[in-house]
Protein backbone atom coordinates (compact mmCIF):
# COMPACT_ATOMS: atom_id res chain seq x y z
CA UNK A 1 0.00 0.00 0.00
CA UNK A 2 1.16 3.53 -1.15
CA UNK A 3 1.08 6.11 1.83
CA UNK A 4 1.39 9.32 1.27
CA UNK A 5 1.40 12.61 2.89
CA UNK A 6 0.28 13.00 6.45
CA UNK A 7 -0.13 8.69 6.44
CA UNK A 8 3.81 8.90 6.10
CA UNK A 9 4.76 11.24 8.45
CA UNK A 10 1.98 9.06 11.21
CA UNK A 11 4.45 6.11 10.20
CA UNK A 12 7.77 7.47 10.70
CA UNK A 13 6.47 9.14 13.95
CA UNK A 14 5.09 5.89 15.19
CA UNK A 15 8.75 3.94 14.19
CA UNK A 16 10.23 6.26 16.54
CA UNK A 17 8.46 5.82 19.32
CA UNK A 18 8.76 2.06 18.91
CA UNK A 19 12.53 2.81 18.82
CA UNK A 20 12.42 5.25 22.22
CA UNK A 21 10.32 2.35 23.48
CA UNK A 22 13.12 -0.34 23.35
CA UNK A 23 16.17 2.04 24.29
CA UNK A 24 13.98 2.98 27.33
CA UNK A 25 13.41 -0.52 27.76
CA UNK A 26 16.89 -1.11 27.49
CA UNK A 27 18.10 1.42 29.81
CA UNK A 28 15.88 0.31 32.80
CA UNK A 29 17.86 -3.01 32.30
CA UNK A 30 21.37 -1.88 32.55
CA UNK A 31 20.18 0.34 35.54
CA UNK A 32 18.45 -2.80 37.34
CA UNK A 33 21.83 -4.84 36.49
CA UNK A 34 24.06 -2.34 37.57
CA UNK A 35 22.49 -1.58 40.55
CA UNK A 36 22.53 -5.60 41.46
CA UNK A 37 26.59 -5.31 40.88
CA UNK A 38 26.41 -2.47 42.99
CA UNK A 39 24.81 -4.99 45.79
CA UNK A 40 26.72 -8.05 45.23
CA UNK A 41 29.74 -6.03 46.08
CA UNK A 42 28.48 -4.19 48.84
CA UNK A 43 27.33 -7.69 50.31
CA UNK A 44 30.27 -9.56 49.80
CA UNK A 45 32.23 -6.12 51.86
CA UNK A 46 30.17 -6.78 54.74
CA UNK A 47 30.59 -10.41 54.63
CA UNK A 48 34.25 -9.22 54.85
CA UNK A 49 33.91 -7.57 57.81
CA UNK A 50 31.55 -9.83 59.71
CA UNK A 51 33.63 -12.83 59.20
CA UNK A 52 34.99 -14.15 62.17
CA UNK A 53 36.54 -17.53 61.54
CA UNK A 54 36.96 -20.37 64.21
CA UNK A 55 40.01 -21.94 64.01
CA UNK A 56 43.02 -22.19 61.58
CA UNK A 57 40.91 -24.08 59.14
CA UNK A 58 38.22 -22.00 58.72
CA UNK A 59 40.98 -18.94 58.44
CA UNK A 60 42.54 -20.50 55.46
CA UNK A 61 39.72 -20.33 53.82
CA UNK A 62 39.05 -17.01 54.46
CA UNK A 63 42.18 -16.32 52.72
CA UNK A 64 41.50 -18.67 50.09
CA UNK A 65 38.05 -17.12 49.23
CA UNK A 66 39.05 -13.46 49.49
CA UNK A 67 42.72 -13.52 48.78
CA UNK A 68 43.67 -16.58 46.76
CA UNK A 69 44.61 -17.06 43.26
CA UNK A 70 40.89 -17.85 42.25
CA UNK A 71 39.18 -15.58 44.83
CA UNK A 72 35.39 -14.35 44.38
CA UNK A 73 36.91 -10.59 44.34
CA UNK A 74 38.83 -10.62 40.47
CA UNK A 75 35.58 -11.21 38.93
CA UNK A 76 33.95 -8.08 40.10
CA UNK A 77 36.70 -5.81 38.24
CA UNK A 78 35.46 -7.51 35.36
CA UNK A 79 31.97 -6.11 36.12
CA UNK A 80 32.81 -2.58 34.84
CA UNK A 81 31.95 -3.17 31.43
CA UNK A 82 28.20 -3.51 32.88
CA UNK A 83 27.96 -0.42 34.89
CA UNK A 84 27.12 2.72 32.87
CA UNK A 85 29.71 5.69 32.35
CA UNK A 86 28.64 8.11 34.91
CA UNK A 87 29.05 5.15 37.55
CA UNK A 88 32.51 3.41 36.49
CA UNK A 89 34.77 5.82 38.87
CA UNK A 90 32.17 4.87 41.74
CA UNK A 91 32.40 1.23 40.95
CA UNK A 92 36.01 1.27 40.93
CA UNK A 93 36.60 2.82 44.13
CA UNK A 94 34.02 0.71 45.75
CA UNK A 95 35.72 -3.10 44.53
CA UNK A 96 39.27 -1.54 45.66
CA UNK A 97 37.72 -0.40 48.81
CA UNK A 98 36.47 -4.50 49.01
CA UNK A 99 40.31 -5.60 48.12
CA UNK A 100 41.55 -3.66 50.54
CA UNK A 101 39.54 -4.38 53.51
CA UNK A 102 39.79 -8.26 52.60
CA UNK A 103 43.88 -7.90 53.14
CA UNK A 104 43.26 -5.64 56.54
CA UNK A 105 40.83 -7.91 57.52
CA UNK A 106 43.18 -10.96 56.97
CA UNK A 107 45.81 -9.00 58.72
CA UNK A 108 43.66 -8.54 61.62
CA UNK A 109 42.86 -11.85 61.71
CA UNK A 110 46.20 -13.68 61.89
CA UNK A 111 47.14 -11.52 64.47
CA UNK A 112 43.99 -12.38 66.78
CA UNK A 113 44.93 -16.22 65.63
CA UNK A 114 48.59 -16.06 66.94
CA UNK A 115 47.89 -14.20 70.34
CA UNK A 116 45.08 -16.90 71.04
CA UNK A 117 47.34 -19.44 70.36
CA UNK A 118 50.26 -17.06 72.50
CA UNK A 119 47.75 -17.26 75.23
CA UNK A 120 47.11 -20.50 75.19
CA UNK A 121 50.39 -21.12 75.30
CA UNK A 122 50.66 -19.21 78.61
CA UNK A 123 47.51 -20.46 80.20
CA UNK A 124 49.39 -24.13 79.73
CA UNK A 125 52.41 -22.57 81.90
CA UNK A 126 53.47 -24.82 84.77
CA UNK A 127 54.95 -21.72 86.79
CA UNK A 128 55.55 -24.38 89.72
CA UNK A 129 57.87 -26.49 87.11
CA UNK A 130 62.00 -25.77 87.94
CA UNK A 131 63.34 -24.14 85.32
CA UNK A 132 65.60 -25.49 82.56
CA UNK A 133 69.45 -25.23 83.10
CA UNK A 134 71.36 -22.53 81.09
CA UNK A 135 74.72 -23.59 79.92
CA UNK A 136 77.79 -21.31 81.69
CA UNK A 137 79.80 -19.27 78.68
CA UNK A 138 83.00 -19.14 78.19
CA UNK A 139 85.54 -16.41 77.29
CA UNK A 140 87.57 -17.62 74.26
CA UNK A 141 91.20 -18.28 75.26
CA UNK A 142 92.26 -15.70 73.41
CA UNK A 143 90.52 -13.18 74.62
CA UNK A 144 91.22 -14.36 78.28
CA UNK A 145 95.27 -14.13 77.73
CA UNK A 146 94.63 -10.47 76.16
CA UNK A 147 92.91 -9.73 79.39
CA UNK A 148 95.40 -11.30 81.64
CA UNK A 149 98.62 -9.39 79.84
CA UNK A 150 96.73 -5.98 79.19
CA UNK A 151 96.35 -6.54 83.30
CA UNK A 152 99.85 -7.40 83.44
CA UNK A 153 101.27 -4.23 82.04
CA UNK A 154 98.96 -1.78 82.94
CA UNK A 155 100.27 -2.71 86.91
CA UNK A 156 103.89 -0.87 85.87
CA UNK A 157 102.17 1.82 84.36
CA UNK A 158 102.02 0.84 80.60
CA UNK A 159 98.58 2.42 79.04
CA UNK A 160 97.04 0.40 76.22
CA UNK A 161 96.61 2.17 72.41
CA UNK A 162 94.87 1.01 69.05
CA UNK A 163 94.25 1.63 66.35
CA UNK A 164 93.09 1.27 62.50
CA UNK A 165 93.94 -2.26 61.34
CA UNK A 166 94.16 -1.28 57.19
CA UNK A 167 97.63 0.76 57.28
CA UNK A 168 99.71 2.75 54.61
CA UNK A 169 103.19 1.61 54.27
CA UNK A 170 104.99 4.72 56.12
CA UNK A 171 103.66 3.39 59.10
CA UNK A 172 103.28 -0.42 58.53
CA UNK A 173 107.33 -0.29 57.24
CA UNK A 174 109.09 2.66 56.19
CA UNK A 175 108.26 4.33 59.32
CA UNK A 176 109.78 1.24 60.99
CA UNK A 177 113.34 1.32 59.57
CA UNK A 178 112.08 -1.61 56.80
CA UNK A 179 114.22 -1.14 53.55
CA UNK A 180 112.25 -1.35 50.22
CA UNK A 181 114.04 -4.44 49.53
CA UNK A 182 113.15 -5.91 52.45
CA UNK A 183 111.16 -9.29 52.14
CA UNK A 184 107.81 -8.44 54.56
CA UNK A 185 107.01 -6.27 51.43
CA UNK A 186 106.36 -9.03 49.83
CA UNK A 187 103.03 -10.03 48.51
CA UNK A 188 103.56 -13.40 49.63
CA UNK A 189 103.52 -12.04 53.22
CA UNK A 190 101.41 -9.06 52.80
CA UNK A 191 97.61 -8.81 52.00
CA UNK A 192 97.69 -5.58 49.96
CA UNK A 193 93.93 -4.00 49.10
CA UNK A 194 93.03 -4.44 45.16
CA UNK A 195 91.62 -0.93 44.76
CA UNK A 196 93.79 1.26 46.29
CA UNK A 197 97.95 -1.09 46.86
CA UNK A 198 99.07 1.70 48.74
CA UNK A 199 96.78 0.08 51.57
CA UNK A 200 97.57 -3.28 53.21
CA UNK A 201 96.32 -4.92 56.14
CA UNK A 202 98.74 -4.38 59.00
CA UNK A 203 101.33 -6.78 59.75
CA UNK A 204 101.90 -6.04 63.15
CA UNK A 205 100.50 -3.69 65.74
CA UNK A 206 104.18 -1.28 65.66
CA UNK A 207 102.06 0.90 63.27
CA UNK A 208 100.00 1.83 66.18
CA UNK A 209 104.02 2.72 67.92
CA UNK A 210 104.71 4.51 65.14
CA UNK A 211 101.06 6.87 65.52
CA UNK A 212 101.19 7.17 68.73
CA UNK A 213 105.11 8.34 68.72
CA UNK A 214 103.49 11.15 65.93
CA UNK A 215 100.76 12.51 68.23
CA UNK A 216 102.48 11.83 71.79
CA UNK A 217 105.99 13.64 72.91
CA UNK A 218 107.73 11.40 75.70
CA UNK A 219 107.53 9.60 77.76
CA UNK A 220 105.60 7.27 76.37
CA UNK A 221 104.93 3.82 78.05
CA UNK A 222 101.98 1.79 76.21
CA UNK A 223 101.38 -1.51 75.18
CA UNK A 224 99.63 -2.42 71.74
CA UNK A 225 97.16 -5.09 71.55
CA UNK A 226 95.15 -6.17 68.16
CA UNK A 227 94.03 -8.44 65.56
CA UNK A 228 97.47 -8.48 62.82
CA UNK A 229 97.53 -10.19 59.31
CA UNK A 230 99.89 -12.31 57.38
CA UNK A 231 99.71 -13.99 54.21
CA UNK A 232 101.02 -17.34 56.01
CA UNK A 233 99.50 -21.22 54.89
CA UNK A 234 97.31 -21.57 57.42
CA UNK A 235 98.32 -25.01 59.38
CA UNK A 236 98.58 -25.97 62.86
CA UNK A 237 101.73 -23.49 63.74
CA UNK A 238 100.46 -20.47 61.20
CA UNK A 239 97.26 -18.54 60.40
CA UNK A 240 96.71 -15.66 58.09
CA UNK A 241 95.32 -14.01 61.01
CA UNK A 242 96.39 -13.78 65.14
CA UNK A 243 96.60 -11.41 67.98
CA UNK A 244 99.54 -9.63 68.87
CA UNK A 245 100.49 -7.02 71.95
CA UNK A 246 103.55 -5.25 71.60
CA UNK A 247 104.95 -2.54 73.95
CA UNK A 248 107.04 0.55 73.99
CA UNK A 249 108.75 2.81 76.64
CA UNK A 250 110.41 5.92 75.33
CA UNK A 251 112.05 8.20 77.93
CA UNK A 252 115.52 9.30 78.83
CA UNK A 253 118.03 7.01 79.99
CA UNK A 254 116.35 3.99 78.82
CA UNK A 255 118.35 0.96 78.88
CA UNK A 256 118.35 -2.63 77.66
CA UNK A 257 118.60 -3.69 81.51
CA UNK A 258 115.03 -1.94 81.84
CA UNK A 259 113.82 -3.76 79.10
CA UNK A 260 115.21 -7.39 80.83
CA UNK A 261 113.81 -6.29 83.85
CA UNK A 262 109.98 -5.41 82.47
CA UNK A 263 109.94 -9.10 79.98
CA UNK A 264 111.28 -10.97 83.11
CA UNK A 265 108.03 -9.11 85.08
CA UNK A 266 105.99 -10.15 82.95
CA UNK A 267 106.74 -14.16 82.28
CA UNK A 268 107.02 -14.37 86.23
CA UNK A 269 103.09 -13.19 86.33
CA UNK A 270 101.76 -15.04 83.07
CA UNK A 271 103.63 -18.35 83.46
CA UNK A 272 105.03 -18.64 87.28
CA UNK A 273 107.40 -17.04 89.51
CA UNK A 274 109.45 -19.80 89.35
CA UNK A 275 109.80 -18.74 85.31
CA UNK A 276 113.24 -18.29 84.08
CA UNK A 277 114.05 -15.74 80.52
CA UNK A 278 116.76 -15.91 77.93
CA UNK A 279 117.18 -13.61 75.36
CA UNK A 280 118.78 -14.56 72.50
CA UNK A 281 120.36 -12.19 69.78
CA UNK A 282 118.18 -11.63 66.76
CA UNK A 283 117.74 -8.68 64.29
CA UNK A 284 114.54 -6.75 63.63
CA UNK A 285 114.78 -3.10 61.66
CA UNK A 286 112.97 -1.48 64.02
CA UNK A 287 115.04 -2.27 67.43
CA UNK A 288 118.97 -2.21 67.88
CA UNK A 289 120.03 -4.16 69.56
CA UNK A 290 117.31 -7.04 69.02
CA UNK A 291 116.48 -10.05 70.94
CA UNK A 292 114.36 -13.22 70.82
CA UNK A 293 112.59 -13.99 74.24
CA UNK A 294 112.27 -17.69 75.33
CA UNK A 295 110.91 -19.15 78.92
CA UNK A 296 112.13 -21.73 80.75
CA UNK A 297 109.50 -24.90 79.86
CA UNK A 298 107.24 -24.50 82.28
CA UNK A 299 105.60 -27.84 81.40
CA UNK A 300 108.33 -30.27 82.13
CA UNK A 301 110.48 -27.86 84.52
CA UNK A 302 113.10 -28.24 82.52
CA UNK A 303 113.28 -31.70 82.15
CA UNK A 304 112.82 -31.56 78.12
CA UNK A 305 109.58 -32.65 76.49
CA UNK A 306 107.30 -31.88 73.34
CA UNK A 307 106.89 -28.54 74.03
CA UNK A 308 109.72 -27.13 74.56
CA UNK A 309 111.92 -29.94 71.85
CA UNK A 310 113.62 -31.08 74.47
CA UNK A 311 115.58 -27.60 75.10
CA UNK A 312 114.12 -26.54 78.19
CA UNK A 313 112.79 -23.15 76.23
CA UNK A 314 110.16 -21.95 74.85
CA UNK A 315 110.19 -18.76 72.32
CA UNK A 316 107.26 -16.42 73.06
CA UNK A 317 108.25 -13.16 71.49
CA UNK A 318 110.86 -10.68 69.94
CA UNK A 319 112.25 -6.67 71.80
CA UNK A 320 114.81 -5.08 71.70
CA UNK A 321 115.64 -1.23 71.87
CA UNK A 322 114.14 1.16 69.72
CA UNK A 323 116.26 2.27 66.65
CA UNK A 324 117.26 5.93 66.69
CA UNK A 325 116.00 5.89 62.68
CA UNK A 326 112.67 5.28 63.84
CA UNK A 327 112.42 7.71 66.95
CA UNK A 328 113.38 10.32 64.39
CA UNK A 329 111.25 9.28 62.00
CA UNK A 330 108.72 9.90 64.47
CA UNK A 331 109.98 13.37 65.19
CA UNK A 332 111.64 12.29 68.58
CA UNK A 333 114.84 13.50 69.22
CA UNK A 334 117.01 10.08 69.80
CA UNK A 335 120.02 12.40 71.16
CA UNK A 336 117.72 12.98 73.90
CA UNK A 337 115.24 10.31 74.31
CA UNK A 338 115.74 5.92 74.32
CA UNK A 339 113.52 3.48 74.44
CA UNK A 340 112.53 -0.74 74.14
CA UNK A 341 109.96 -2.38 72.43
CA UNK A 342 108.77 -6.05 72.88
CA UNK A 343 105.64 -7.62 71.07
CA UNK A 344 104.17 -11.35 71.37
CA UNK A 345 101.63 -13.51 69.53
CA UNK A 346 98.63 -13.77 72.13
CA UNK A 347 97.71 -17.08 70.04
CA UNK A 348 100.95 -18.65 70.98
CA UNK A 349 101.09 -17.96 74.47
CA UNK A 350 97.78 -19.51 74.71
CA UNK A 351 98.55 -22.51 73.19
CA UNK A 352 101.88 -22.58 75.52
CA UNK A 353 99.72 -21.63 79.28
CA UNK A 354 96.49 -23.97 77.99
CA UNK A 355 98.67 -26.85 76.04
CA UNK A 356 96.90 -25.93 72.70
CA UNK A 357 98.34 -28.32 69.55
CA UNK A 358 96.30 -26.71 66.99
CA UNK A 359 96.17 -22.95 65.96
CA UNK A 360 92.86 -23.77 63.52
CA UNK A 361 90.85 -24.45 67.30
CA UNK A 362 91.13 -21.08 68.14
CA UNK A 363 89.15 -20.24 65.11
CA UNK A 364 86.39 -22.61 64.65
CA UNK A 365 84.70 -21.88 67.54
CA UNK A 366 83.67 -25.01 68.33
CA UNK A 367 81.34 -24.71 71.70
CA UNK A 368 83.09 -28.65 73.25
CA UNK A 369 86.35 -26.69 72.59
CA UNK A 370 85.25 -23.44 74.29
CA UNK A 371 83.58 -24.60 77.53
CA UNK A 372 87.18 -26.39 78.47
CA UNK A 373 88.14 -22.91 79.39
CA UNK A 374 84.62 -22.04 81.30
CA UNK A 375 86.91 -22.45 84.66
CA UNK A 376 89.55 -20.32 83.09
CA UNK A 377 87.26 -17.11 83.86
Amino acid sequence: MLLIGKDVTFAIQAEQILICSACFKINIETLIMAQEIFDKVNNILTEIKNAQPSGAEELEQFRIKYLGAKNILKPLFGEIRNIPNERKKEFGQLVNSVKQTAEARWEALKNQAADAEESAEANQLDVTAPGEPLDIGSRHPVSIVMNRIVETFSRIGFTVAQDREIEDDWHNFTALNTPEDHPARDMQDTYYLLHDTEKLLRTHTSSVQIRTMEQQKPPIRAIFPGRVYRNETISARAHCQFHQVEGLYIDENVSFADLKQTIEYFAKEMFGHNTKIRLRPSFFPFTEPSAEVDISCFICGGDGCNVCKYTSWVEIGGCGMVDPNVLENCGIDAQKYTGFAFGMGVERIAMLKYRINDIRLLFENDVRFLKQFTSAL
